[in-house]
């Protein structure tokens, strides 16, 4: 199985507001970064939609290493959250509908395909590969305005 790393991250401008994502994949010397937005989201579904974005570009089953500094993605894998919400039916521990479900969906059926596991980095440090997807992000939020 090929090792890739995956950096992403998300942003708003307003939240909800226009919001954009980015995210860069290494594999060995090989590096390619992505980002992309859309007019009206919030900065939660911006940070899932960057993990789909990445994953669905990968060709083969690869294990795969996400860094994020977000912690409703980070937490919602190395915490089991999405465990309960499926057993629950899709509803959160207030019995309510879990939000962002159509998009932590499609993550999921990504994920069946790759061994993925979560690291927490810390945002706005000095992560350069973290620091390059926020500038990303906020790149794609200004070619929506």
């Amino acid at each position: 199985m090929k090792k890739i790393d995956i950096y992403t991250d998300g942003a708003c401008s307003g939240n909800p507001g226009p919001g954009g994502y980015g995210a860069i994949l290494m594999f060995g010397e090989h590096r390619k970064e992505i980002s992309g937005g859309e007019p009206q989201t919030t900065n939660n579904r911006m940070e899932i939609l960057a993990v789909i974005r990445a994953l669905e570009l990968l060709k083969e089953s690869c294990h795969v290493t996400i860094y994020s500094d977000s912690a409703y993605v980070v937490n919602c894998f190395q915490k089991g959250w999405y465990k309960g919400w499926q057993r629950n039916g899709w509803k959160n521990s207030k019995n309510q509908p879990v939000e962002n479900q159509d998009l932590w969906k499609q993550l999921l059926q990504l994920m069946e395909t790759h061994r993925v596991e979560y690291v927490k980095v810390k945002g706005h440090s000095d992560n350069e590969y973290n620091n390059r997807c926020d500038e990303l992000a906020r790149e794609a939020i200004k070619q929506l305005t």
